[in-house]
């Protein structure tokens, strides 16, 4: 990947490189045993919400054909609906960043345990969470340049032992493996919104290329090109892996597995197929956590420089990143990180808790953003089109995710987003008095005074 003459880094590959690996990580790995109580319901609901992704993705796409600005969702929110809905939507997909950071960063640290038994402490395994949360913030304060040509390498590197598990392994599927439709013995509407979650927590990043806006090669054409790409990619290795997974490992024993996809590449390969998953899983963290910390610090930068979030987010370092800002992101991952290893409670309670918070405080902002395009192009048209079939489907989508997520997670989410209205009233009443000496100036270079 070069630089292009105007100064933008992030073409195609690189866009599309964005989207898949920030989708493609502890979601999707995890998943076919998160799923697997619901039998065959669960690969026809991977297709609806590929689909529904899918919709999402093009309402996106045409937002950034519209306005490709610097924030994604932040920027296309604060433009259709104001001020205020733009900060709580920037205000709360920031959260869900740097909340998903310890999720991925502990799935890596579990790999490595695994290969590594003698790291098998709380100690070593925090150590190692923090250092790759760190690393691939060290990786990022070098420039978005060399994000991009970080997730290119990770992302590409990863699709090839998946997309051979889900590619390949159709040809050692067990059918009898597929006799049940339904077998949670929950009644069939229930048992979709339980899924959809579960679902949509690998489907957040379809939205990853709109955000950098500001660094894309002709993101007019670029960003809305990627973003179906990667949402195309992620969902067939989606059904695919799924349909493999379930297909290889008996039902009983997937409910119960911590490596789905080690375990169906080992019944494949042996124990050589199994070390190659491990070291994709390992990538494939590494390639999330890389996308995901680009986009930690470029949504608070474009809130700032709108007066919206504090200004030590805007501030630049000499490479041309929000450095502070992504430094203070971390700060907070880590200290998640920090409270998991000395609480109490079990991983799976807050994984779970931590899983709920990201999909929740993301899709938020996919239900303001489905519907955003006609009032986006009312602005920057001077023409309001009726509002199309997919976008309804987007937000009805996204709606119904929201609705799954449970009651929990919805909560939680709710008090994190209120605790931002302090904040968005201090930026409020400090930008006042900037604005009032901009007026006062303005006004004394129309009308300066007359000496006498």
């Amino acid at each position: 990947m070069t630089t292009s003459p105007n100064g933008k880094s992030l073409g195609l590959a690189a866009c599309t490189a964005i989207v898949v690996g920030n989708m493609v990580g502890s979601g999707f790995y995890l998943s076919p045993a998160a799923v697997a109580p619901y039998g065959n319901l669960a690969i026809i609901v991977w297709i609806l919400m590929g689909a529904g992704a899918i919709c999402l993705g093009l309402t996106f796409a045409r937002l950034a054909s519209l306005v490709p600005a610097v924030g994604g969702p932040y920027a296309y929110t604060r433009l259709a609906y104001g001020d205020f809905a733009g900060f709580l939507i920037a205000w709360g997909y920031w959260i869900s960043i740097w909340t998903s950071l310890p999720v991925i960063a502990i799935a890596f640290a579990g790999v490595m345990v695994d290969l590594f038994p003698a790291l098998g402490n709380r100690f070593a395994a925090t150590m190692l969470t923090l250092g790759v949360i760190w690393a691939i913030v060290l990786v990022n304060l070098r420039g978005v340049h060399a994000a991009g040509l970080f997730a290119q390498v990770t992302t590409y590197a990863k699709l090839l032992p998946f997309g051979a598990v889900a590619i390949i392994g159709l040809f050692f599927i067990d059918t009898s493996h597929f006799s049940e439709f339904n077998p949670s013995g929950q009644p069939l509407l229930q048992s979709i919104a339980t899924l959809a979650p579960l679902t949509m927590f690998a489907y957040l990043g379809l939205e990853s290329a709109t955000v950098p806006a500001g660094d894309v090669e002709n993101a007019e054409r670029t960003i809305p090109r990627s973003t179906v790409l990667g949402i195309s990619i992620a969902a067939v290795l989606y059904v695919l892996g799924t349909i493999v997974v379930m297909g290889l490992v008996p039902r009983e024993q997937l409910v119960r597995s911590v490596a789905p996809f080690s375990e169906a590449a080992g019944m494949m390969w042996g124990r050589g197929g199994e070390l190659a998953i491990s070291i994709a899983v390992l990538v494939s963290s590494i390639g999330a956590l890389n996308g995901w910390t680009l986009l930690m610090g470029q949504v608070p930068m474009a809130a700032a420089r709108d007066g919206l979030f504090p200004p030590l987010f805007a501030r630049l370092s000499s490479r041309g990143v929000p450095a502070l800002g992504m430094i203070v992101s971390a700060l907070f991952a880590t200290l998640l990180v920090l409270a998991q290893a000395v609480g109490a409670e079990g991983f799976a309670a807050a994984y779970r808790l931590m899983v709920g918070l990201s999909t929740m405080a993301a899709v938020v902002p996919y239900a303001f953003c489905s519907l955003a395009g006609t009032l986006v192009a009312g602005v920057t048209l001077g023409r309001m089109p009726r509002v199309s079939a997919i976008e309804l489907i987007a937000f009805v989508f996204a709606i119904f995710t929201l609705y799954g997520s449970g009651a929990e997670p919805v909560l939680y989410g709710l008090v994190l987003l209120m605790l931002g209205i302090p904040v968005y009233v201090w930026q409020r009443r400090n930008a006042a008095p900037a604005v009032e000496r901009q007026k006062t100036s303005g006004a004394a270079a129309t009308h300066p005074a007359v000496s006498g």
